[in-house]
């Protein structure tokens, strides 16, 4: 089974795309990347832009499902608003696209990767490579986030 995983954002998307060929086997990372939105853009065209990667990314990996972060914000509402619109338009490509949409929280995450609901994200960030293979070097963390959510699918989608 083949996914595609997203950490939702405005300015940065995570994103990675893995595969785990039977429930037994390792799951590999075949694509990773944190892609930006030019901040002198319009809030629309920025949107347009997130649309247009992920077809692409769609189109050349065909994954079968779409794992994303739920959102969870303490403080910044105008932040919020405009990272829940980008995530709008994250799931509208996956399910125009045919594919499944499945929602984890941050919790679930962390509980999938390291075993505990209060790990801190260096915590998840030195437990990646020991789960899975990733040969290229990351800058942002959305796109570790992007790999955590991915791993996250697989151990609660064995299948």
């Amino acid at each position: 089974m083949r996914i595609i995983s997203i950490d939702p954002g405005y300015e940065r998307v995570g994103v990675a795309v893995l595969e785990k060929e039977t429930p037994s086997s390792k799951e590999v990372l075949l694509y990773s990347e944190c892609f930006q939105t030019c901040a002198k853009d319009c809030f629309e065209d920025r949107l347009k832009e997130i649309g247009n990667e992920l077809e692409k990314i769609i189109k050349e990996y065909k994954p079968k499902a779409m794992a994303i972060e739920s959102l969870f914000f303490n403080s910044n509402q105008k932040t919020a608003l405009k990272v829940s619109e980008a995530k709008g338009v994250i799931k509208y490509t996956a399910l125009a696209k045919g594919l499944k949409v499945i929602e984890f929280t941050p919790l679930q995450i962390k509980i999938a990767i390291i075993g505990y609901g209060r790990s801190t994200k260096d915590q998840i960030l030195s437990m990646l490579p020991h789960l899975i293979i990733i040969e290229k070097e990351v800058k942002y963390d959305d796109e570790y986030d992007a790999i955590a959510i991915g791993l996250t699918y697989f151990a609660c989608h064995p299948k």
